[in-house]
């Protein structure tokens, strides 16, 4: 395995595999062992330049490129990825601390939304519309952006690069991928190796394994590119919309969240119990739709608490390469310790801990309370780490309004026995997605994913990846003669 993170651990710019110029190295660490996997020296704003320059020159020809011929690079992709799915698996449990399970999970994912691309190709269709004017036609054409900037994070950094970078090479778009430090290769320059071994013409897929301190805004600033795709957290997404804005570029923005699981006083506990945990804990609350909240009605509260507690505790928590582990490690030591000292403040400030985690090394075990007041500022952000909060409610409205009691609005889930009921109360929550009697972390090719509020801003998946990254322009055609006022 250290091979393969070594013969990675480069920039890939113009179709070249090379050292980045910069004065500093990013250390790619294995989050439960220590190991230090690979070294990178980081990209500079100059080498910046060069992706986006390399993409700028090789899109033309791509766009032209007929579009079956483009569905043919993607599909090799997909080749790829299947041929040496034991190995990206090897390396998301390495890189990332993920579980053999979440591994499956994330690379299940990556091939259905690798399809999904490769269909795309043929959907960027036009139109001719009906004109008031007599003897005018009106064409109007569905074309690639140009170029596109991508920056993906360390929780699911396979599966999110690849979810920004396929369609937009689909649509006839070049790229240039900054992947997270936490995650440089698997979500960085593994990318570029599938394209590689898939045939895909250089320069059109660049990645460049760097950080701010380095670059400062330059890959937000840069004249190329005209749409920047980001994964992360709403603070950076905030400044990435400022500068983009700024710019005058399309920014679609895949941002954090707070959801709310609601188990309704007609739901099924045990299959909500099950539902909760997963929703909770998949590896170990790193995702941006994890359930942080998990309201209960007053009516099954006690059934809910005491079943709940027992199956998250018998969570088994350790070597993320062991395929019995639930949970693993934390992406970093400063993750773990965020979590763990937030876990010790809410409970000194009055919760009750019904479990108490703890951290050895980046792992940390499950925490789940309980007793939270109305104003605990835990209830308000998003927590990336392995905490459940329960909090329970007298009927639907307070369960509603305690829904929407928080700046994100992501995902969400709504557990009750009667399914109309479950749709009424999921429609008066202001989440961009809700599952009526499932989980609250779902990602599928070809629905429209996205957030409200602080969670982001436009769709991916399916024809929201048409307005994402195309642009429209109209041709009108004068078939007669027009008349004109002077």
């Amino acid at each position: 395995m250290t091979s393969f993170f070594t013969d990675l651990a480069q920039q890939y710019v113009d179709g070249e595999w090379r050292p980045g110029k910069g004065s500093w190295d990013i250390i790619d660490f294995n989050p439960y062992s220590g190991e230090k996997l690979a070294s990178i020296t980081v990209a500079t704003a100059d080498e910046v330049d060069q992706a986006y320059r390399a993409a700028e020159r090789t899109q033309p020809d791509w766009a032209d490129t007929n579009p079956y011929a483009r569905r043919a690079v993607l599909e090799k992709a997909l080749r790829v990825v299947e041929e040496r799915e034991d190995e990206i698996g090897e390396a998301i449990v390495a890189e990332l601390g993920g579980t053999r399970l979440k591994a499956g999970f994330e690379l299940h994912l990556a091939k259905e939304f690798l399809r999904e691309a490769a269909q795309l190709t043929l959907r960027s269709t036009g139109q001719i519309l009906p004109s008031p004017t007599e003897g005018k036609e009106n064409r109007v054409y569905r074309l690639p952006v140009g170029v596109v900037g991508v920056i993906s994070p360390f929780n699911f950094p396979f599966l999110l690069s690849l979810k920004s970078v396929a369609p937009a090479l689909a649509l006839g778009n070049a790229v240039v991928l900054k992947p997270h430090q936490n995650t440089p290769i698997c979500g960085g320059t593994l990318i570029a190796k599938v394209f590689e071994e898939a045939g895909l013409p250089a320069g059109l897929l660049n990645v460049v394994v760097t950080d701010i301190a380095e670059i400062g805004d330059s890959l937000l600033e840069h004249p190329v590119p005209q749409v920047i795709s980001f994964t992360g957290s709403d603070r950076i997404g905030r400044h990435v919309a400022r500068v983009c804005a700024a710019q005058l570029k399309r920014a679609v923005l895949e941002l954090g969240g707070n959801s709310a699981l609601i188990v309704l006083d007609d739901a099924d506990v045990d299959y909500a119990v099950d539902a909760a945990v997963f929703s909770r804990y998949i590896h170990q609350g790193q995702v941006c739709m994890a359930a942080n909240r998990i309201l209960v009605d007053r009516a099954v509260e006690q059934e809910f608490t005491e079943k709940f507690v027992a199956k998250v505790a018998s969570l088994q928590v350790g070597d993320p390469a062991d395929p019995a582990t639930h949970i693993g490690p934390l992406i970093s030591s400063s993750q773990a310790d965020a979590v763990s000292k937030l876990v010790d403040e809410t409970v000194a400030a009055g919760a009750t801990a019904l479990l108490h985690g703890r951290a050895e090394g980046n792992v940390v075990s499950p925490s789940v309370l309980t007793g939270l007041a109305a104003d605990a500022p835990v209830l308000q952000q998003e927590i990336f780490g392995p905490v459940a909060l329960l909090v329970p409610f007298d009927g639907e409205d307070e369960a509603v309004r305690i829904a929407n009691d928080t700046p994100y609005g992501l995902s969400g889930a709504v557990h009750t026995g009667n399914i109309e009921r479950g749709v009424r109360v999921g429609q008066r929550i202001r989440t961009g997605m809700i599952h009526i009697n499932d989980g609250t972390v779902h990602d599928e090719p070809i629905v429209p994913f996205g957030g409200e509020k602080n969670s982001g801003l436009g769709r991916l998946n399916g024809e929201s990846m048409l307005e994402a990254f195309t642009t429209q322009k109209w041709i009108s055609v004068q078939h007669g003669r027009s008349q004109f006022p002077f």
